[in-house]
């Protein structure tokens, strides 16, 4: 569509973790606070975005990985509902990594993630889940009025050990779409398991894709387990490993979780227009030297999965529902501090139109400004 390359930025290995560092070129740091993690997978991405070098981003998303990095750096990141942007995995065209796994953009306004939107959306007959659903102008839905539309706000789906700071910050957040005329309520959500087992699960899910990439790379004459274990993370290689000991009765059994947060997702669909969470259950966290950071393993006293556990994001890659970060300023020691709004499934334009209201009602652009302010000093 014309755009110009720039060059590629950081990501954790094989994409499997929530935070971005890998051993080749290290931690990528959140430009708000240099020393501090971008989140990831797609963190040089945000970075890049939030740093003010490059207007938008691509980033992909199988369990927050564009939302995350968005949260913490200041950013807009938007990831599409499920059949909207095509993809042509092969030679598994029903893999996990599609549809588990989508492309999106990051960006400064929520306009440049329309436009981009617009330019990926698009029927592939070659894609299995592809949608055709005519054309779609995303831009338009900016101007949508949210009058009389129900959201339900919850500051930790009634499981997720949350920063209270976090939790202040996007409940006042959630509130100024009363200014838009829409109706802010509290909404419950009934889900018998711990953070931590659904955690486990997604690990256990995505680590499938990385499998299968294991594969592809002995195809070329690469056996990266065998000969170059010490280039990943130790957690990336248990995980490809226990992937490697699981059968069908297993991933039958991931499923019915995957079905479990569906129902809870759509039970509250059959009342609200959009549910708004925070992205994040933590700050960003201190670089580690080697090239192996990762998220907390406790927070609030309670046990946390390090690679994903502390994010409130991959429900939706669970179910296919179209979700965005959007910024909503910044923490007491200057961090920035994400809301995640999710949408019904193929409603991108409730969630545009609800993003674009945000910020007109609080744009956050001035804390591009404060940052840039504060680093030159």
């Amino acid at each position: 569509e014309g755009a110009i390359l720039v060059g590629k930025t950081n990501a954790p290995s094989f994409a499997f973790r929530g935070t971005c560092d890998n051993k080749m070129f290290g931690a990528t740091s959140t430009p708000f606070k240099v020393g501090y993690n971008s989140g990831g997978s797609s963190g040089g991405s945000a970075a890049a975005v939030g740093d003010g070098i490059l207007l938008v981003a691509e980033g992909t998303d199988g369990g927050g990985s564009i939302r995350i990095p968005a949260a913490w750096c200041g950013c807009y990141g938007y990831k599409a509902s499920v059949g909207t942007i095509p993809a042509t995995v092969r030679p598994n065209a029903f893999s996990l990594t599609h549809p588990y796994t989508w492309d999106g953009s990051l960006s400064r306004t929520v306009k440049d993630s329309a436009y981009v939107l617009q330019a990926m959306a698009r029927f592939d007959p070659f894609d299995p889940v592809s949608l055709d659903r005519g054309e779609r102008d995303f831009a338009a839905a900016l101007d949508k009025s949210l009058k009389g539309w129900r959201i339900g706000f919850t500051p930790d789906f009634g499981i997720f050990p949350v920063d209270p700071e976090i939790k202040d910050m996007v409940a006042a957040a959630a509130q100024r779409f009363v200014e838009a005329g829409a109706v802010v309520e509290s909404v419950e959500f009934d889900i018998s398991r711990s953070h931590f087992e659904l955690a486990e699960a997604w690990c256990r899910l995505i680590s499938i894709s990385g499998l299968e990439s294991i594969e592809a790379l002995k195809g070329g004459g690469i056996d990266l387990l065998r000969d170059h274990a010490d280039d990943v993370p130790a957690e990336f290689v248990y995980w490809i490993n226990d992937a490697y000991r699981r059968g069908y009765v297993d991933y039958n059994a991931d499923d019915v979780v995957r079905t479990e947060i569906y129902d809870a997702l759509q039970t509250a669909f059959q009342t609200y227009d959009l549910v708004i969470s925070p992205v994040t259950a933590c700050h960003p966290v201190p670089n580690v030297p080697g090239g192996i950071t990762a998220g907390p393993t406790e927070l609030g006293g309670e046990k946390v999965e390090p690679l994903i556990g502390w994010c409130l994001t991959y429900f939706c890659n669970f179910t296919g529902h179209p979700a965005a970060s959007i910024p909503t300023g910044l923490s007491k020691d200057g961090f920035p501090v994400g809301m995640q709004v999710i949408g019904r499934r193929w409603a991108d334009e409730d969630v545009f139109a609800a993003s674009a209201a945000f910020e007109r009602i609080q744009p956050w652009a001035k804390i591009y400004r404060v940052t840039a302010e504060r680093n030159l000093r």
